[in-house]
Order: structure tokens, then C-alpha cells, then sequence
């Protein structure tokens, strides 16, 4: 297997162009085992298309190539005072991959989203400018007169989560936004599914402006960095110091008949963000896949109960019960089929986000498609890579 690596767009270009093989792209390779295994002759790295092209505090605008390090990003954004909106996960820990190098390019193309989503929305919704290399060899832009009249579809929403089976991204152009001052997190301890679910979309409900909200039950409260063996509703303020206070006391006065509330200072709701935030709580045993199912928060409670005991399954609710992570012992089709029942029922869609590769080669990892919307995704596959070339099989069999 040939392993290239372009220093320019043009050098990819012309690799493109030249290469009749199948390529499985890279950029640093912590996300690899999201999506069913790549069918590729040769991996196609972006380690060498990075660094950060364009910021403009003032407008709040920050472009980089796709190759560039997400500590990279957040480092010259804090300088700045400011941060990408959709609190980028960093899911190493989980799938293992700690040796490897988080890369923008890599989140667009998964398009995840932490905790902040709920407030601040998607990646999709922060990005607004892309470029890549489709499977001919042009060179794309969004906005530009060629993606227009190729599809007169908005290009760079669905470069989001295409998991590199478009094109190749070579640089990405986000919205940022002013980096909170300090924050605190609202615990409230005793709580099931249902009753947080009330209590967290009471509480996204408010002007008060609540930058994450989420459960965890009894055996992942106590594995947090909490440490407490009790079912723990978590709604966290991020805000201006001078602000924090007031806005604390007001959702204080909303939810304290709802439970035992207490109030974590900074640096510790800091870390208990993290853990939700990379799904820290769900990394061990390793012996379970993990799926992540996104669904209206109104169902989110029912299908963990649901699912968490016909599926022998321990997990979590994020987005204020509106994404579902789901850690289920590995079996014939890790839970597949029965996800997918339920789902049926509620709407909503899972993906398998950890699993061993002959698994994820036999399931259908992302959530299957009705044939007028597959007949749709094999003809945008077959404009922007006719011979489907890149990352083939990535996301469904064949294409």
C-alpha cells in the first residue's frame, strides 16, 4: 500500500489526477475507526496541508488548511479571547487513538459537535467556507461559480459529516465566537431520565442562556471526576465574570425544588465537561462498541431506559436528552438491529462511533438510508467522484 502525502493543493491535485487507485484519506488519524472499513489501495495523508491561513479577530473569522492541528486552532484562538462554537470533541481516549493528532479537516469531516451544540449549534452551523479536491481532480470553492453549477446545493454543509467521501478537504473557513471568561455547573443529584429530561428543557428554556445540559446515571456519576453514586442532572452557565453570579442564582431558584443542587467552581466543571464532552465515561471496557444516537429530547429518556436494558447497556444523555451515547456489549451486530427498531418508532439516527472493523464491515454504521435519499447520495458520490475513488465504503457499501 503506497502512502502519499502532498506538501500543496496543486501536488494533490495532480495526485488526484494520476492516481487510478482507491485512496483512503488520513489527516492525523484519530478518527480512523469511525465508519465502516475503507476498500483503498493507498492512504492519501493531509499531514503536510497545515497551518492556519486566515484570522480576523475583529471579524471573527479563522481559516486553516484541514491538515492543521485542533490544539493548533484553539490555541490561537484563546490568545484572541475566542473559541470554535461547537466545543470540538477529542475522542481519542475512546477509540484508542491517543497517539494521534486531532486535525480540522478531521472533525468536518464527522461533523462533531460537544456539549455546546445544544446552545451554540453544529459544526456544520459554524462552518462557512471549504476547499477540496473532488475525485477528478478540480479544485472546488465554496460559493464558487463550478459548485453552483454543479448541483446549486449548499456544498459546504454536506462537505460536513461526508467523511472525506466527496473530496478531499484541503482548507476550511469557521465563524468563531468570544471564549466564556469563567463558568459553573448546576448539579442536581436523585434525578431518573425522565425527571432530567423536564429539568434540563426547563432550564434551556430560560433567557438565562445554559451552555450545556446532561445526565448521567448512578454508575457514570461515580466514574466521573464527581465521584458520587447518585444519578447527577448537570446544567452548566459559561458567561462574563461579572454576569455569573446573578444568572446562577436565577436557574438556582428554578431548579431547587427539583433536588439536592450544589455548585462546582470553575476548574472542576471544567473537567467534568471534558469527560462528557469526550465520552471519557464510556472508554472502558473496551470489549463494547458505542453509539451515538441523536434524537428529539423528548425521547432521549425513553430510549435509555429502553435500550439500556434489552441491550445489557450502560450510557449517558447530552443536548438535553437529545443525544443519546450508548456503550453495548459487542454480540452478533453490537445491538444493531434493536437500535434501529426503536429508532423506527421515535425517529432519530445512530451511528456506531466504536467497534471492531469485521463488525463494522457487517452493520450498517451509519443510519440506513430510504432509497430515494441512497438513489440522492449515489448521485452527488458519482458528480463530485465519479470513479469512487475516495474513502470508498466509507460510509455505505459500494460508494
Amino acid at each position: 500500500m503506497a502512502h502519499h502525502a502532498p506538501s500543496s493543493e496543486a501536488e494533490l491535485t495532480e495526485l488526484v489526477r494520476e492516481t487510478a487507485t482507491a485512496l483512503a484519506i488520513q489527516g492525523g488519524s484519530s478518527l480512523e475507526g469511525i465508519g465502516r472499513p475503507i476498500a483503498a489501495d493507498d492512504v492519501l495523508s493531509l499531514e503536510r496541508l497545515a497551518g492556519i491561513t486566515l484570522y480576523r479577530p475583529t471579524e471573527l473569522v479563522f481559516q486553516a488548511k484541514a491538515g492543521t492541528p485542533v490544539a493548533e486552532a484553539e490555541t490561537a484562538l484563546a490568545a484572541e479571547g475566542q473559541a470554535l462554537p461547537f466545543e470540538p470533541p477529542d475522542l481519542r481516549h475512546l477509540l484508542g487513538t491517543e497517539d494521534r493528532t486531532p486535525t480540522l479537516g478531521g472533525l468536518v469531516a464527522t461533523n462533531l459537535s460537544g456539549p455546546a451544540r445544544v446552545a451554540r449549534g453544529a459544526l456544520r452551523d459554524s462552518l462557512i467556507g471549504v476547499r477540496f479536491v473532488d475525485g477528478t481532480g478540480l479544485i472546488m470553492r465554496s460559493g464558487g461559480r463550478v459548485m453552483k453549477n454543479v448541483t446549486g446545493l449548499d456544498i459546504v454543509k454536506l462537505s460536513a459529516g461526508a467523511h472525506g467521501t466527496l473530496g478531499v478537504l484541503t482548507e476550511v473557513t469557521f465563524k468563531v465566537l468570544p471564549q466564556a471568561q469563567t463558568e459553573t455547573t448546576l448539579v442536581i443529584e436523585g434525578q431518573d431520565a425522565t425527571q432530567a429530561a423536564r429539568t434540563l428543557q426547563a432550564a434551556m428554556a430560560t433567557p438565562l442562556e445554559v451552555a450545556a445540559a446532561a445526565w448521567l446515571p448512578a454508575e457514570l456519576a461515580e466514574a466521573s471526576s464527581l465521584g458520587r453514586n447518585a444519578p447527577l442532572t448537570l446544567l452548566r452557565l459559561q458567561t462574563f465574570t461579572d454576569f455569573l453570579d446573578r444568572r446562577t442564582t436565577a436557574l438556582q431558584r428554578l431548579v431547587q425544588a427539583r433536588g439536592s443542587t450544589t455548585r462546582l467552581d470553575p476548574d472542576t466543571s471544567r473537567t467534568l465537561w471534558r469527560d462528557v464532552r469526550d465520552v471519557r465515561l464510556l472508554a472502558e471496557p473496551r470489549e463494547r462498541a458505542i453509539w451515538r444516537l441523536s434524537v428529539a429530547p423528548s425521547h432521549g429518556p425513553t430510549l435509555h431506559t429502553t435500550l439500556t436494558r434489552e441491550l445489557d447497556a450502560t450510557g449517558f444523555l447530552d443536548w438535553s436528552g437529545g443525544l443519546l451515547w450508548l456503550a453495548v456489549p459487542l454480540g452478533d451486530d453490537a445491538g444493531a438491529a434493536t437500535l434501529r427498531h426503536h429508532l423506527r418508532q421515535t425517529g432519530g439516527h445512530a451511528t456506531c462511533i466504536r467497534a471492531p472493523a469485521a463488525l463494522r464491515a457487517r452493520i450498517d454504521v451509519f443510519e440506513p438510508r430510504a432509497k430515494p435519499l441512497m438513489a440522492m447520495t449515489e448521485r452527488l458520490k458519482d458528480t463530485f467522484d465519479p470513479k469512487r475513488r475516495l474513502n470508498p465504503g466509507r460510509m455505505y457499501a459500494g460508494i
